[in-house]
């Protein structure tokens, strides 16, 4: 029932503005299906909306609740609130549970980023000029983006891949922070406790030589070392970018103390952050669609115009 629960609430994130797509609107140019990366055996795909009056700035929307993820969730609705102000829109799918735990989607979505940003003049944007959102398990990962984007693999025989995964503006709904204090001090909920139904995110796998096959790993000590690593909280740097978060204070499955803790770090540290609690909301809303614009405002304050800043790239 919780699974089912948050599935259906991220889910409504994944394609959460309320307005009617517009795949035909002459105004926005939609490209389906835009291959960023292959793994073992599949490709991974985002589509591009593209407006015909572009400001130079992209927002990559992360298209996953529950860290599922899949192209049928994209919904040109919620780009068209970045769209009206010219930005650029790259809906990503990203490899989805229950096949793909949150280690691997995470380097899905830095791969998506090296492309976006390896192919800027392609897209008619500056790659100096990136923001990224998303919602629940979305915004998990905009967090994660934000807050270990690097520099790349100079010596990769791959292009993309030596290019930068940072983005310069994060905006998002009620994320996962911090896996290993899940709304108070201690509480484990690496596919436990609230998230127990969540099994296959956190089913995190190693190569055993022996049996020559992926084995689950169990020992306590390297799933904690893992969660740290998922966990958006243990990385928050003064080199982050300005972030801002909306979060119902009312969230039974995100508690708002996630999103309160790396706010309060990124404050500490200086760099520009800002958290709205919705009172009496819960993990997501009627009407949220209305909260987007704000995300809009916050990248109009830091990516709509160009600053002559290069990326930073820790």
């Amino acid at each position: 029932m919780i699974q089912r629960t948050f599935l259906t609430c991220a889910c409504l994130l994944i394609g959460i503005s309320s307005t009617p797509a517009r795949a035909d609107d002459a105004a926005v140019t939609r490209t389906r299906d835009v291959i960023y990366g292959r793994k073992q055996g599949v490709v991974l795909t985002m589509d591009v909306f593209r407006p015909k009056e572009q400001n130079g700035a992209a927002v990559v929307h992360v298209v996953s609740g529950g860290w599922f993820s899949a192209h049928r969730a994209i919904n040109p609705g919620y780009a068209k609130v970045f769209n009206d102000r010219g930005y650029t829109v790259f809906a990503v799918v990203h490899g989805s549970q229950p096949k793909y735990n949150i280690q691997e989607i995470v380097g899905d979505m830095h791969r998506s980023i090296r492309f976006i940003r390896h192919n800027a003049k392609r897209f008619g944007i500056d790659p100096q000029r990136i923001g990224i959102t998303g919602g629940s398990a979305g915004g998990h990962l905009s967090l994660m983006i934000g807050m270990t984007g690097n520099a790349g693999n100079p010596k990769a025989t791959d292009p993309v891949e030596r290019t930068s995964s940072r983005v310069q503006a994060v905006a998002c709904f009620f994320p996962p922070t911090d896996f290993l204090n899940y709304g108070k001090p201690g509480e484990n909920a690496l596919g436990r406790g609230i998230l127990s139904g969540f099994r296959a995110p956190f089913d995190f796998r190693k190569f055993d030589p022996k049996t020559r096959s992926l084995v689950t790993i169990t020992d306590e000590e390297e799933r904690t070392k893992i969660g740290k690593a998922i966990s958006p909280a243990y990385h928050v740097t003064k080199d982050d970018p300005p972030t801002f978060i909306i979060h119902g204070d009312a969230d039974k499955l995100v508690p708002i103390q996630q999103s309160e803790l790396v706010i309060d770090k990124l404050k500490k540290l200086a760099v520009p952050a800002k958290l709205v609690a919705r009172k009496g909301k819960a993990h997501g809303w009627p009407r949220i669609a209305e909260d987007i614009p704000q995300f809009a405002d916050w990248f109009d304050s830091h990516i709509k115009k160009k600053t002559g800043t290069p990326a930073k790239t820790k």
